[in-house]
């Protein structure tokens, strides 16, 4: 990919650039699935978190999990999680905005005080298109979408995912773009476009 190429991947829509990163070791909870897709919902945070060259935890020391999936039917469902209110500010309006515009999922980011992710919300509507996904696909899609605080429309002209021999995949740009953003020597936020320059630079070597 160019620099421009993933620039535009970490461009606001107001023009600003912004990248951030998880800082502390991964702890993933998942509400409202089965154990078989439990079990393939973690194994794919351990394989994208195993590729970027960060760590996964069984415990955070101040959150207790900092990656939450939630998968349910309707959007209204969110409102009689248990403190969901609490971690999710203005979660009635949100609900309420999600369920006119028809919206399938749904991602929200809290950040260290400089600015690295803190934890990562993630709620699926299980709606017909997601519903057509398989599970492994689905999880997969979700994990590398919150690897990495994204541009609002990185994702909007093609999915992260690719299809090999009719098995969902992480496309390799995609996959080079996370494992450059992980390198030690990059920092974990950056605002200025230049670091996109050097994150070009990594994935060319």
């Amino acid at each position: 990919m160019s620099p421009d190429d993933i620039a535009r991947l970490f461009t606001r829509p107001d023009g600003t650039y912004h990248f951030a990163r998880w800082q502390r070791p991964i702890v993933p909870i998942v509400f409202g699935v089965e154990d078989e897709t439990l079990a393939v919902v973690k194994g794919a945070c351990e394989a994208v978190v195993a590729m970027a060259g960060h760590k996964m935890a069984e415990m955070d020391h101040d959150q207790g999990a900092n990656l939450f999936f939630f998968f349910f039917r309707e959007w209204e469902e969110l409102l009689s999680v248990p403190d969901l209110g609490g971690m999710i500010p203005g979660l009635d309006d949100l609900v309420e905005r999600l369920e006119r515009a028809g919206a399938s999922s749904y991602r929200a980011f809290r950040f260290e005080a400089e600015g690295a992710i803190r934890a990562a919300f993630v709620f699926v509507r299980m709606d017909a298109g997601n519903s057509a996904m398989s599970a492994e696909a689905l999880a997969l899609s979700q994990v590398v979408q919150v690897m990495l605080d994204w541009g609002e429309g990185a994702f909007a002209g093609a999915s992260p995912l690719g299809l090999v021999e009719g098995r969902a995949v992480l496309r390799p740009e995609i996959a080079e773009v996370i494992v450059a953003g992980y390198d030690p020597v990059m920092p974990a936020v950056a605002h200025d476009p230049s670091h996109a320059l050097r994150l070009a630079a990594r994935i060319g070597r």
